[in-house]
């Protein structure tokens, strides 16, 4: 259909003409952001003309060298603590980070996010933790082990460290350098009282 259209109605000189003159502008109008995205001072979600038809869009105009993580726990004692992994947020500085493009690891990305603020910004974190209380097939399909395969910890909690790449070669081959910031969430079990107040403010059957 599109072939016949085009056969058919073939564009008229005066279309050509504004075709390429907008081409023209739209091509004079991106020089301005192209040398913006190629500055070491980047403006991100800004407008280069008063008509608003080339822009910059983004999220974050720089890479950072280090980001906070979170990283979840359990334990049956409270004493020995096991991670949780994800597949691709880092978490064991062993291990190497994974190949994500053109993949959207949404619950990994989200994590980070929370690790930017505080649980009662995100409180959907503890939708996460109540699913780990109870080794809920659901959220272990999420992530990359279940350090609890035979029965769920009595206990979660969520860590927050601050990662840097380690530096190429080092010895101990690790690829992250990570420091402990402090707790994130306390350890939680399923008798908590917080619990109550938590199902019902979301409604959560489990």
């Amino acid at each position: 259909r599109a072939r016949r259209a085009a056969e058919n109605h073939p564009p008229t000189r005066a279309q050509e003409v504004l075709s390429l003159g907008f081409a023209i502008v739209v091509v004079a109008l991106s020089i301005a952001p192209t040398l913006n995205l190629l500055s070491g001072q980047q403006v991100m979600n800004a407008s280069f003309d008063r008509l608003h038809l080339v822009n910059t869009y983004g999220a974050f105009g720089t890479v950072g060298r280090e980001r906070n993580e979170i990283i979840f726990e359990g334990s049956n004692d409270g004493v020995v603590w096991r991670a949780y992994e994800f597949p691709f947020k880092p978490g064991d500085p062993m291990r190497r980070p994974g190949f994500v493009a053109p993949y959207q690891p949404r619950l990994d990305w989200a994590i980070w996010f929370a690790a930017m603020s505080s649980p009662n910004q995100y409180p959907w974190t503890l939708h996460i933790i109540w699913k780990l209380l109870h080794n809920d097939p659901g959220m272990l399909s999420l992530l990359a082990n279940n350090p609890f395969p035979e029965k769920p910890p009595r206990f979660i909690r969520a860590q927050l460290y601050r990662y840097k790449f380690a530096s190429p070669g080092n010895a101990a081959g690790a690829w992250w350098n990570r420091e402990l910031i402090g707790p994130w969430l306390p350890p939680i079990s399923v008798d908590d009282g917080i619990w109550a107040e938590t199902r019902r403010a979301f409604g959560w059957a489990k």
